[in-house]
């Protein structure tokens, strides 16, 4: 199984066991809690994106991993989800953060 299939069945299973214990809120990907994924879902989701992003998700992704953040940029689950990679991918800069490169 190549690198690039077993990081989407990764975020599939973080995604899963996000929504089986949505009252425990200890799942996190690439150094996100599930509240800072949240949080950031409503500037990352069409039709009518929440721009600028809120704080909170700003303060969520001054921890994160942004490299291994931008690794799920080309995944299918990201708009099975709602998920806009183009909005995700823009949070950074907005959050006055720098982007990774050849992110």
């Amino acid at each position: 199984m190549g690198i690039k299939v077993r990081r989407v069945v990764v975020f599939a299973l973080v995604l899963i066991m996000a929504a089986l214990f949505e009252g425990s809120r200890a799942v996190t990907l690439c150094n996100m809690t599930e509240d800072g994924l949240q949080e950031c879902k409503p500037s990352v989701t069409q039709p009518n994106p929440a721009d600028p992003p809120s704080p909170g998700c700003c303060q969520a992704l001054q921890g994160a991993d942004l490299t291994c953040l931008c690794s799920y940029r080309n995944s299918f689950l990201l708009p099975s989800l709602g998920i806009d990679p183009d909005l995700a991918m823009a949070l950074p800069s907005k959050c006055n953060l720098a982007t990774p490169a050849n992110c």
